[in-house]
C-alpha cells in the first residue's frame, strides 16, 4: 500500500535539456503541506539531446529522492505517465511537465482537498484566476477551450481546463485505471475515465508562463485535431478498472434498481449503529445508511476506503475503516460498538469461512443482529466466480450451519433474486463468460419491477442466500427469551 505520507511528483521529459535542471531546483525546493515528504519519479522519454545525463546526474546524487527509469525510444507523454505512476510509492500522485511552464510552489494549493479527503484528483485550472498568467497564444487557448467543452459534453463535467498538464489524484486510484494513450491524448483520457469511475474532480487555480513553438513547445495541430477522437472513443467505451472482478462489479454497480431492491430487503433487519463489511465503492451503503445514527463502511481495499472516506466526506454520520473479514485483530478496535452488521457477498471470498462468521458474532453486542449474504449453490459456481475470486457458493444448509456454529440464533434465511440463476448459469457455466454485458444488465434493471413480482412465484432457489442472525444475551441476563437454541424461523 502506498505511503500516506509521501508525495510522488511524476516528471514525464523529453529533450528538455534547457530547462530540466532548473525545474528540479524548483520541486525541490517548493513547500508541500505539513508532514508531507516528497519523491521524484524522472521518465527519460528516448531523449536525444542532454536530457538523459542530466537526469542521470540527479538521481546519483539524490538516491531515493530522485528515482530515474528511462525509455530506449521516445513513446510519448501518455507513457511515460504511466510508467511513472506504477512505480510512484507516495499515496498522492503530482504530474508535472518537464519545462518550466507551471510552477511547483502552486503544490499546495493542488494537494489541499485531496489531504481533506474532499476530491479524488484536483486539476489545476491555467483559466482560473491566479495570481499571474503568461498572454500567449490565442487560438491555442480557443482549441484547449473547444476540446474541454466537448470533454465535458461526454464526461458530465463543468471543468474549465480539461488538457491542463497539472493534474493530481491518490495514487491508489489512478494505478487501477488502464491508461491506453501514449501521446497527448493522456490528458483526455485520464479525464473521461476518472469521470466514468465517478472520481470526485475538484479545480484550483495555477500560475502558468506557457511558452511558444520556438521555445519548445510539444503539442502541435496534430495532437488537437486527434483529440476529439480520443474523447470520444473513451466517453463511448467503459474501460476503467484493470482487474476483471472489479469490471464485473463495475458493472453491477450500474443497476440503481436492483441494488434498492437489495437494500429494501436487507434495510428492515439493520438497528441504528451499522457497520458494513465489504462496502466497495459504497453504492449500497448510501442506501443502507439512510436514518441510521452511526453507519461505519469498511473495506479490505485500501483503495476503496479511500473512495468511501472522499464520497461520504460530508456525512458525519458515516465512518470507513480498513477491515478484513477474516482478520480477528482488525475487528478488536470496533468491538461492542455496532449493534448491527450487513456482509453482503464478502465472506465466499474468505478463504476460512468459519473465522469471518466468529468475526461478524465478536463483532455486535448481544441482541444485535447479523445480515449476511452470500451466493448459493455450488452447482452455480462457474467462470464468473472465478472471476470475482469466489471460494465457494453456499447451500441452505451449510449456511445455516455456519451461523450457528458462530453463536448466531438464526432468524431468517431467504433465497434472493431468482430470476437470475438462469443467466448466471448461462453465462458462468455453459457459455464460460468472463464479464457480463451491459446491454443484458441494463435491461435486467430495468425490468426489476416485474422480477420482484416474479421472485415469489418461482419454484427454484436464488442466486444469492440471505441469513438474518442474532447474536444472545449471556444466560445469566436473562434477556434472551427465545435463548440460542430457539429453532430457527423461516418466513420464506
Amino acid at each position: 500500500m502506498a505511503a500516506r505520507k509521501l508525495i510522488s511528483i511524476l516528471i514525464p521529459a523529453y529533450n528538455e535539456e534547457i530547462h530540466l535542471e532548473a525545474l528540479l531546483e524548483r520541486v525541490l525546493a517548493a513547500r508541500l503541506p505539513d508532514g508531507f515528504g516528497r519523491e521524484i519519479v524522472l521518465v527519460d522519454d528516448g531523449s536525444t539531446d542532454e536530457t538523459g545525463a542530466i537526469a542521470a546526474r540527479w538521481a546519483a546524487a539524490h538516491p531515493g529522492l530522485v528515482r530515474l527509469f528511462t525509455h530506449d525510444r521516445n513513446l510519448g507523454k501518455g507513457a511515460a505517465i504511466r510508467l511513472a505512476v506504477e512505480n510512484a510509492a507516495g499515496s498522492i500522485s503530482i504530474i508535472q511537465d518537464a519545462d518550466l511552464e507551471y510552477d511547483p510552489g502552486d503544490y499546495p494549493r493542488l494537494l489541499k482537498p485531496l489531504i481533506e479527503h474532499k476530491a479524488d484528483a484536483v486539476f489545476g485550472s491555467r483559466f482560473g484566476f491566479s495570481e499571474e498568467r503568461r498572454v500567449l497564444l490565442y487560438w491555442h487557448s480557443v482549441a484547449n477551450r473547444f476540446l474541454t467543452g466537448l470533454c465535458n459534453m461526454v464526461s458530465d463535467l463543468n471543468l474549465t481546463d480539461m488538457m491542463t498538464g497539472y493534474k493530481a489524484f491518490r495514487t491508489s486510484l489512478i494505478r487501477t485505471i488502464p491508461l491506453r494513450c501514449r501521446g497527448f491524448g493522456i490528458e483526455p483520457e485520464i479525464t473521461v475515465k476518472l469521470a466514468q469511475r465517478g472520481a470526485r474532480i475538484y479545480e484550483v487555480p495555477v500560475s502558468y508562463h506557457g511558452r511558444g513553438y520556438a521555445e519548445g513547445k510539444k503539442i502541435r495541430l496534430g495532437d488537437a485535431l486527434r483529440t476529439p477522437f480520443v474523447i470520444l472513443w473513451h466517453g463511448l467505451r467503459r474501460d476503467v478498472y484493470l482487474n476483471p472482478g472489479a469490471r464485473i462489479l463495475d458493472a453491477l454497480a450500474s443497476t440503481p434498481r436492483f441494488n434498492e431492491w437489495m437494500a429494501s430487503v436487507v434495510a428492515p433487519h439493520l438497528g441504528s449503529r451499522v457497520l458494513e463489511i465489504g462496502a466497495g465503492i459504497g453504492n449500497l451503503s448510501a442506501l443502507l445508511s439512510r436514518g441510521r445514527k452511526r453507519y461505519t463502511a469498511t473495506d479490505l481495499d485500501a483503495e476503496h476506503v479511500e473512495r468511501l472516506a472522499v464520497r461520504f466526506a460530508s456525512n458525519p454520520r458515516i465512518s470507513t475503516h480498513l477491515l478484513d473479514a477474516a482478520d480477528a485483530a482488525g475487528f478488536e478496535p470496533l468491538t461492542g460498538t455496532v449493534d448491527s452488521v450487513v456482509c453482503l457477498n464478502v465472506l465466499e471470498h474468505v478463504e476460512d469461512g468459519r473465522a469471518g462468521f466468529r468475526n461478524l458474532f465478536n463483532l455486535i453486542e448481544p441482541g444485535g443482529r447479523a445480515v449476511v449474504l452470500v451466493p448459493r449453490s455450488m452447482r452455480l459456481f462457474g467462470t464468473l466466480d472465478e472471476v470475482l475470486g469466489h471460494c465457494r457458493r453456499y447451500r441452505r444448509d451449510e449456511l445455516d450451519a455456519r451461523m450457528r456454529e458462530a453463536g448466531f440464533v438464526v432468524e431468517r434465511m431467504l433465497d434472493f433474486n431468482r430470476l437470475t440463476v438462469i443467466g448466471w448459469w448461462v453465462n458462468g457455466r455453459l457459455l464460460r463468460r468472463r464479464s457480463f454485458g451491459r446491454f443484458q444488465l441494463a435491461v435486467f434493471d430495468r425490468l426489476v419491477w416485474l422480477w420482484k413480482r416474479l421472485e415469489p412465484l418461482l419454484p427454484w432457489g436464488g442466486v444469492s442466500l440471505i441469513a438474518v442472525g442474532r447474536k444472545p444475551w449471556p444466560p445469566a441476563s436473562n434477556a434472551d427469551q427465545n435463548g440460542p437454541d430457539t429453532p430457527a424461523r423461516d418466513f420464506e
